[in-house]
């Protein structure tokens, strides 16, 4: 292994690279390299915050990558990379994956892992054939209260679980804080027609809610039940976005062969009103994964009128803290991902979303691909 590692980004259609680079940027043994984006469909009418532009003149100006190329192939040709990051629009992962992987660098995305399965099994077996490692990245895996959770339930202590709901919304990408300077230099909040040039409102380049936030029901529920799903049935529909053609709530429902999964996306939300959890629910308790304003809380719920308890939270291992560190830790001393990181994982949650838009296409319930 060399002592410090070639690090570039491709990519900055997704705001999540913001936090990639970031934690990478913690590293001692990392070297910036260069960075280059993807060409969007449509170009984007303004620079605001958390947009692909602003994404890249982050990367280059607060972060301090040294190069960027308008051509990504072109970067991938003329420098050379121990690991490459990338967030381009879903619908390229597979594309941009296989690129990397010609060049052999290891890479890191972020979820979803795709915007179907097929482009999924494009980027594992882009990678296999390389020899090449791909991890897919989960803010979530960064909670110490999802992972709590998962030792609850294989300790048995709720019993066999027999339900898990997730619910995730907000009022859409780029809807809160994503502010360009107006002609007089004040922050300016996007137009509608300005979010809808951005990819995450279009359908060709993989955006929508279901794929957004659906996916993240869909990993934590194969996480938590262990077993394969069996079919799902998914409705996706745009509900307050008229200036993109993307879906702005889905649902997705899930057959798993001892439980189910309820899987809730919205972009149209002012306020949950619930928690968005993770919920479990057992046949002999209900956990309550609460995440709010920074707090991570993990409830322990067992009827008959008894009060929650509130569980202690396992610290994340030393040394393993964030995607940057969890990488670096298995490229030096060969040991395992977090499993919610590795490729067949996340297959197996690719194939649940998979089998969700296709059901919201045919209108009825769908079988989910045996990974």
């Amino acid at each position: 292994m060399p002592a410090s590692f070639r690090v570039g980004v491709i990519g900055f259609a997704h705001m999540h690279v913001n936090e990639l680079m970031r934690v990478f940027s913690q590293l001692s043994n990392i070297v910036w390299v260069a960075c280059a984006d993807t060409i969007p469909t449509t170009p984007e009418k303004v620079n605001a915050r958390f947009t692909r532009g602003w994404n890249l003149q982050h990367a280059l100006t607060d972060v301090g990558i040294p190069r960027s190329y308008t051509d990504y192939r072109q970067m991938l040709e003329r420098e050379r990379f121990d690991i490459l990051l990338f967030c381009p629009e879903n619908a390229r992962h597979g594309e941009v994956a296989e690129a990397i992987a010609g060049h052999g660098a290891h890479m890191i995305t972020e979820k979803p892992m795709a915007a179907s399965l097929a482009e999924a099994q494009r980027m594992v077996e882009a990678a296999s054939n390389a020899g090449v490692r791909l991890a897919i990245n989960w803010p979530i895996t960064w909670s110490p209260a999802v992972r709590t959770a998962k030792r609850v339930i294989d300790e048995g202590i709720i019993g066999r679980p027999l339900e898990v709901k997730w619910r995730g919304g907000s009022r859409g990408p780029l809807s809160h804080g994503s502010t360009h300077p107006g002609i007089e230099g004040t922050a300016v909040e996007m137009t509608d027609e300005e979010r809808g040039a951005t990819w995450w409102y279009q359908a060709s380049a993989g955006g929508g809610a279901l794929l957004d936030y659906c996916c993240y029901g869909a990993c934590l529920s194969q996480w938590y039940l262990g077993d394969q799903a069996l079919d799902a049935f998914g409705l996706r529909v745009n509900l307050n976005s008229p200036y993109g053609d993307a879906d702005d709530n889905a649902i997705i429902s899930v057959r798993f062969p001892h439980a189910i999964g309820l899987i809730e996306a919205t972009w149209t939300t002012v306020d949950h009103g619930i928690t968005s959890g993770p919920i479990i629910y057992g046949e002999t308790g209900t956990l309550v994964v609460d995440r709010a304003a920074g707090q991570q809380q993990l409830r322990l719920l067992r009827g008959g009128g008894q009060p929650a308890e509130i569980l202690p939270l396992d610290p994340l291992p030393p040394g393993r803290t964030t995607l940057a560190e969890e990488f670096v830790h298995h490229l030096t001393t060969g040991e395992a991902l977090h499993p919610t990181l590795e490729p067949p994982f996340n297959l197996r949650a690719m194939a649940i979303l998979d089998a969700g838009i296709r059901s919201a296409q045919s209108g009825q319930r769908e079988g989910v691909a045996q990974i």
